[in-house]
């Protein structure tokens, strides 16, 4: 594997980015803001990102996309729409439901869902707000019916990519709030100084990027491992590359919290939507550690795996039971 990224991914990135830190919102207020939000679809829609599957583009192609606009929390479809696209190309408006529920539903009329290598479809209801504020999900508005059937291999590899795109996503909204925590570090002073120049505030900031660092490593590979291993394969690295960044998102938009102080805590400001969508990608096609093989067949019965350290803004260090 070869890490680097080609010419044609740079550009697809520098787009991507330059593109979400032009109209992805600035405040909380500015996720309402209807004005901003038909300009960011216009571009969206334009720049053909929602059929990059069906156009020919890989896994680290929609990974890069992915990651850059959830780093500017881009509140317009995009998820849904990709990962429908990458079962099968159906134009605008579809989008993607899990279970009885279309997870990116703004601007959709219509769901696909995947049922082993089944294909079903169903129209939507109406959108309705999520934990995530930067998206909306519908219900069904009648029961999934068959479209069509895809083979095994497939299926799996998109589950691979389906995966990996969340936790492209995870990554993307993690590097969001450290800019901001790092942002706010260097303006906020207490004492006469940045609270950045203070080593319980740069500690953190630097572990946050040493988490992300890591992160963008195991992503990448992933990312890569979707079209270019057997889909058995891409799946697992997947499921590892999401079991760890979930935990080190987490973490990152936690620490981003923690440094804004009391302000952190307010609805006002963005370091919770950030969480927001990092909570809602690390459960939409959730990973279980019990489900990662690598390395656990040699342990003991009974035996028990430590999480990856959470750091001082996650939760306590706890132990996993070995399965197998």
């Amino acid at each position: 594997m070869d890490a680097r990224l080609t010419a044609e991914q740079a550009s697809l990135r520098e787009a991507a980015a330059r593109l979400a830190d032009d109209l992805g919102p600035r405040s909380v207020l500015a996720l309402s803001d209807s004005e901003r939000l038909a300009r960011l679809e216009q571009a969206i829609s334009g720049s053909g990102w929602r059929s990059l599957r069906s156009d020919g583009a890989g896994g680290v192609e929609i990974a890069l996309v992915a990651e850059e606009l959830a780093r500017g929390l881009i509140d317009v479809a995009f998820l849904g729409p990709v990962l429908a696209d990458a079962l099968r190309p159906s134009g605008p408006g579809v989008t993607l439901a899990i279970g009885a529920t279309a997870i990116d539903a703004r601007g959709a009329t219509r769901a696909l869902a995947l049922d082993g290598t089944r294909l079903l479809s169903a129209p939507l209801g109406d959108p309705a707000g999520c934990a995530d504020l930067t998206r909306a999900a519908a219900p069904l508005a009648r029961p999934l019916q068959a479209a069509g059937e895809i083979s095994a291999a497939h299926a799996t590899r998109w589950r691979a990519l389906a995966i990996s795109v969340t936790t492209a996503e995870m990554v993307g909204a993690a590097r969001g709030a450290h800019a901001l925590a790092v942002g706010y570090a260097r303006v906020r002073a207490q004492y006469g100084h940045p609270v950045g120049s203070y080593q319980a505030i740069s500690h953190l900031l630097a572990e946050g990027l040493a988490l992300i660092e890591g992160s963008e490593s195991i992503l990448r590979y992933a990312a890569w491992a979707v079209d270019e291993l057997r889909p058995a394969d891409a799946v697992r690295a997947a499921r590892l590359a999401k079991v760890y960044c979930a935990q080190a998102a987490r973490t990152v938009c936690e620490t981003a919290i923690q440094v804004h102080g009391g302000i952190g805590n307010t609805w006002e400001c963005l370091a919770h939507v950030f969480l927001r969508r990092v909570l809602v990608c690390a459960e939409t096609f959730p990973v279980r550690l019990e489900e990662i093989d690598v390395g656990l067949p040699r342990l003991t019965s009974g035996s028990g795996v430590p999480c990856p350290p959470a750091g001082l803004a996650g939760p306590a260090r706890r132990r996993v039971r070995a399965v197998g």
